[in-house]
Formats: C-alpha cells, sequence, structure tokens
C-alpha cells in the first residue's frame, strides 16, 4: 500500500492550483505521461492538495474529531489513513456491507452505517461476525426497521448497535420543509418513544444518534452570478443552525436519559464550522472535503483543493478548433443540471458542445485550446462530486509533486459494488 503520508498534512499559504493553475494541471500530466502504465480515462489523487484538505478540515472543526464520510472516496486504503491521523476518527459509510468490510478488511474499530438498510442477508452476516459487530452500528429512524433487523438477527447468536437518525432539515411557515428527506424522527417525544423501543428489545443497544444538516452542509452560499441567492441561503443556514442546535440538544438531553450514547454525529463538510459550535455532538462527517469535488467550489468559508482529477485521451478531430475525447459521460447524481457535468479544467477554456454534453463512450469538448490538441493527448477534468469518481475507474493513481508514486484501488478495483 503506498504511504500517502498524511500525517504531514499542512495548509498551503498560497494554493497552486488557484494561483498556477497551468503549472498545477500540467505537473500532474507529466507525471501521468512520464508514468506510461496508463491508459485513459485515468484517475489522479494529487497529496498536496489531499493534504492541504485534511489540514483545512481539521482547522475548521476546532478540535472536534471528524467521522470519514466514505461514499465520497471510496478507495479503502484512502480512508484507513486518513482515519490514523490525528482529528479523524471513525468512517460514515452507506451500506451494510460496506461497513463489515471496512471493519474487517480495513481494520476500522468505529463504523457508523449512515442510512437505514433494508438488506436483511447482510444484517445477519454483520451480526454473525463478531468483530464486525463490535464495531459496527445501524441508523434506524423507525419500529418497522427495528423489525426488520430483529428478524434478520433471529437465527444469530451477536448483538447489533443500534444509533437513531434525527431530522435535522428546517422547517418555515414560507418556504416549507428544507433539507433532504430522511427521518421521521424530529421531535423530542418521537426520538424518546424511539429510543425506548430500542432499548426494549434483547440483543440490540442504543449507542448513539446521527443528524445531517444538509441545507447547510450541502448548499453552496457563493454562486458566482447569484447574490441574491446567497444572501437568501446564507440566512436560512443561519436560521437553521439556531434552531438545529437547541432542538438537537434537547433531543440529545433526552435520550441520555434512556441509554449511555457513545457518540452523537452530525454534519458534513460544507457545516464543519456550525456544527462544532453544537455542544451535544461529539464528531463532525466529513467526505467531500478531502478530494474536493467541483460542486464545493460554491461556498464563502471555504475552498477545498482539487485533489482527485481524472483524464480522458483525445480520440479524434472532428473539426477544427474541436476534439472527441474516450468516455467521459460521468454524471453526478442529484438533480439533472449543468452542475452535475464533469468540469474540464486543463487545457483551460474548454467547454462541452451544447447537444452532445458528457457521452457515454465519447465526449466532444470545444474552444481555442482544442486546436493544441491532438489524437493520444489528455484532458483533465473535475467529478462534480468526489466517491462517485471511484465507481468508474479500478485504481487510482497517486501524484505527489510531478511524480506518480504508486497506485491504489477503488472499491471497484478490489471488486466492490455495495450500490
Amino acid at each position: 500500500m503506498t504511504d500517502l503520508d498524511l500525517g504531514s498534512a499542512v495548509m498551503r499559504p498560497q494554493w497552486p492550483w488557484d494561483a498556477d493553475p497551468e503549472s498545477y494541471w500540467g505537473a500532474i500530466d507529466h507525471a501521468v505521461q512520464a508514468y506510461g502504465a496508463a491508459d485513459s480515462p485515468v484517475a489522479v489523487l494529487e497529496l498536496s492538495a489531499l493534504r492541504h484538505n485534511l489540514a483545512d478540515l481539521r482547522a475548521r472543526a476546532a478540535g472536534v474529531p471528524i467521522r470519514v464520510a466514505s461514499k465520497s472516496l471510496r478507495v479503502r486504503s484512502v480512508i484507513e489513513q486518513i482515519v490514523a491521523v490525528e482529528g479523524f476518527a471513525g468512517v460514515l459509510a452507506y451500506d451494510v456491507a460496506e461497513a463489515h468490510w471496512l471493519a474487517t478488511t480495513g481494520g476500522i474499530s468505529d463504523v457508523l452505517v449512515g442510512y437505514p438498510s433494508p438488506n436483511p442477508r447482510a444484517i445477519a452476516a454483520l451480526v454473525a461476525d463478531p468483530v464486525a459487530a463490535a464495531r459496527v452500528t445501524l441508523l434506524v429512524d423507525s419500529v418497522e426497521q427495528l423489525g426488520l433487523i430483529g428478524r434478520a438477527i433471529a437465527g444469530a447468536s451477536g448483538d447489533v448497535r443500534i444509533a437513531i437518525d434525527l431530522d435535522a432539515s428546517y422547517k418555515t411557515p414560507l418556504l416549507g420543509h428544507i433539507g433532504v428527506r430522511r427521518s421521521p424522527v424530529r421531535t423530542e417525544a418521537q426520538a424518546v418513544e424511539l429510543a425506548h423501543h430500542i432499548v426494549d428489545r434483547e440483543r440490540m443497544t442504543l449507542v448513539g444518534v446521527m443528524s445531517y444538516e444538509a441545507q447547510v452542509a450541502g448548499v453552496g452560499n457563493e454562486v458566482p452570478g447569484k447574490r441574491l441567492r446567497n444572501s437568501v441561503i446564507g440566512d436560512i443556514q443561519r436560521r437553521s443552525m439556531i434552531e438545529l442546535i437547541e432542538r438537537r440538544g434537547a433531543v440529545v438531553a433526552a435520550i441520555r436519559e434512556i441509554a449511555d450514547l457513545e457518540f452523537v454525529n452530525a454534519g458534513g463538510t460544507g457545516s464543519i464550522e456550525a456544527t462544532a459550535l453544537d455542544p451535544s455532538i461529539t464528531d463532525i462527517a466529513a467526505g467531500s472535503g478531502f478530494f474536493g469535488g467541483h460542486l464545493f467550489d460554491n461556498y464563502a468559508h471555504f475552498k477545498p483543493a482539487p485533489a482527485m482529477s481524472f483524464a480522458l485521451s483525445v480520440a479524434r478531430v472532428p473539426a477544427r478548433g474541436m476534439v472527441t475525447c474516450l468516455g467521459g459521460g460521468w454524471i453526478a447524481s442529484g438533480p439533472p443540471g449543468p452542475d452535475r457535468l464533469p468540469l474540464p479544467v486543463w487545457p483551460p477554456g474548454l467547454e462541452y458542445v451544447s447537444r452532445e454534453a458528457a457521452g457515454e463512450v465519447q465526449t466532444p469538448l470545444q474552444g481555442t485550446q482544442a486546436r493544441r490538441l491532438t489524437v493520444g493527448d489528455r484532458v483533465w477534468l473535475r467529478h462534480t462530486k468526489s466517491g462517485e469518481l471511484s465507481e468508474h475507474v479500478n485504481a487510482v493513481l497517486i501524484v505527489d509533486g510531478d511524480a506518480v508514486v504508486g497506485e491504489l484501488p477503488t472499491y471497484r478495483g478490489e471488486g466492490k459494488c455495495f450500490l
């Protein structure tokens, strides 16, 4: 396994990816070309940018431990090495089978599954493995989910760790529901009722609470050219956190009267500073802030470095000022729109052909810089998100300075597909 030397993580006072993008992307391109062993598409993790992001996340958390959201990385060895760095603790997984794998093959001692699971076979396998059962916590927000878990573990001998998912959305008379549609558990009374259902069941132990303020963590508040929208979003986010900190604190205090909680997880990459002010929480989740997908460029209070990128190779030149690259249709999840497309970053000035955009097998790009490109040249892009990129490649090249220093397999490269 390539040693990423993440313990030496420091913030860069000057960001080469902003101050001198040609040098930054040119060095990556040169490193991959000199490496000579990778056909395109190829994914790259640039270490100076990753180390900067770790240091930035840790500084923003102000001493509160950060739980690594695995869905935004999906490279097991990178997850393991981040968790080993001071200031980072535990993993927020997205699937039970994934959590089982990380807890055993990955050796991670604290894994919270961040979503309720409807997969009884995976739950049964988890509970039947004493190592995994001691390290993994399942998330619930209803009695029905407890029933599914109870039926799944009926034939196994182990116990199961449980956490409650608390709704962290914001509600206003004018705008209604603001945030993601997650848990129906919102009030202190609802949380206490579910907590009693958990502690009253045999072989289930209530150990934690989770809540995700997506309307703060996942919504940019400095989108270029959207001044009024940014002002409104910023105001909503401030009001949302005031309401949530009070409500979450009351809920957590009430649950602590029922069970001995080990953790209270909250937040995400975009809300770290605000979430860290909540005295009821014990750790903050972060994922996209590590690799720095371009969806997270539009925040006023932090700017992740573009640590993860990918390159497509020019396969043909259909017209002057236009090239066609192999592959590239790696569209991010979420509401369909231009912001879900990969962002061409080098050579500068390239843009999509509107009638084709990013295609399943080929992606045409146009611009004056396209005139300088020929068959076999590479074009560098950033994915909208972070971990979704790892589903398209078997390995990630690790670039340090101007050299490739190793390769690390993605989940896909290790033969894993969880969702």
